[in-house]
């Protein structure tokens, strides 16, 4: 556990639930984990006991990705851990794979309606529908973004070329029709009121539920114990400033009590919210302090940053993360007027202080 870790209060301790089982965490909620085939190896979901119009059974909150050891693990979860009730709705908090890769097929097997923000259902709808995917995923597309920002090595470029299908490769096709998932409204889920929490800067809308009743906060990916969330500049938005978003969205959380359960995609469920999302701002400060720096000492593409913030060996899948990363932050004091950015011989953008 690191120090930053440290100062978070897990109430579960080390415990996890096995795979194909749930574990029960508050009333009616009860806590599943799914695997994930890459170096952040699961998510978590959610099951939540509900009643629609008079029905009994429940609510799933994400998916997992479209896997057939997933869809197994699932059939084990519907068999053990429902009560002989079904599934009465499905609410995805945002469209990355690993939260909406098997919507389709859950909806279509308990006949539920997917419950999510309107815009990350159609941008879901139109990746998972590409044969040869969507924006953002991979393909000659990414591959110039990229480069743009000094990742020139041609086997990575190859690689990042190869993953044109990724996206649909991991989410199994979407529902035609939704609930749409605003922030601000609410969805009464077994009796109790559940509000959405809209973030950005993660995923184009980015929804999270607080129960107040329970002092519950299903996070989704907005606000993690361990690791810091990934806010990323990709090929279908070049020039965003999602960094920005990112942060301005953590101040929704803090009206919420500081003892809230918080319930995330990634790692434990844990206690002392407030004190993550100090450590969520005072991190991305620092990196931002160090980018400045840096780009004070030389013109610096997003390549070249990359080294610089992550210490560590990183594969091709972390390596585009990274990157984006990067991008991000470099963005950020860009729109702020603090770095300004030249194309150099090569095409490739860098960044220097401003005078």
């Amino acid at each position: 556990m690191n120090e930053l870790e440290a100062r978070l209060d897990y109430p579960f301790g080390d415990e996890l639930p096995q795979p194909g089982q749930a574990r029960e965490i508050a009333p009616g909620v009860k806590w599943i984990r799914m695997p994930l085939p890459f170096a952040l190896d699961h998510i978590n979901l959610w099951l939540l006991r509900d009643e629609v119009d008079g029905r009994q059974g429940w609510t799933i909150v994400d998916t997992g990705i479209a896997k057939p050891e997933v869809r197994a693990l699932w059939e084990t979860v519907f068999e053990n851990e429902l009560e002989g009730l079904p599934v009465l709705r499905l609410v995805v908090t945002h469209m990355h794979p690993d939260h909406i890769g098997l919507a389709a097929w859950i909806c279509e097997r308990w006949n539920a309606p997917l419950h999510i923000s309107m815009t990350d259902f159609y941008v879901a709808s139109l990746w998972s529908s590409q044969p040869a995917g969507g924006a953002g995923t991979g393909g000659d597309v990414a591959v110039a973004h990229f480069a743009r920002h000094g990742l020139t090595d041609p086997d990575a470029q190859e690689q990042i070329r190869q993953r044109a299908k990724y996206y649909p490769s991991l989410v199994d096709g979407m529902p035609r029709r939704f609930v749409r998932m605003l922030g601000g409204e609410h969805l009464n889920i077994g009796g109790r009121q559940w509000d959405f929490i809209a973030g950005y800067g993660h995923a184009p809308e980015h929804i999270s539920l607080f129960c107040p009743a329970l002092n519950v906060l299903i996070s989704g990916d907005m606000v993690l114990p361990r690791i810091s969330t990934n806010v990323s500049v990709f090929d279908h938005e070049p020039d965003a400033d999602p960094l920005k978003l990112y942060l301005q969205s953590l101040d929704s959380y803090q009206p919420l009590p500081e003892d809230t359960l918080v319930l995330p995609s990634h790692g434990r469920p844990f206690k002392r919210l407030h004190e993550r999302l100090r450590q969520q701002q005072a991190h991305h400060a620092e990196r931002l302090r160090e980018v400045l720096q840096w780009c004070s000492e030389k013109p610096m593409s997003a390549s070249d940053v990359v080294p610089l913030m992550f210490k560590r060996k990183l594969d091709l899948h972390q390596m585009t993360f990274a990157m984006g990363e990067a991008l991000a932050h470099l963005h950020k004091l860009y729109h702020e007027g603090k770095l300004t950015r030249t194309e150099d011989d090569q095409g490739v953008f860098r960044f220097s202080a401003a005078a």
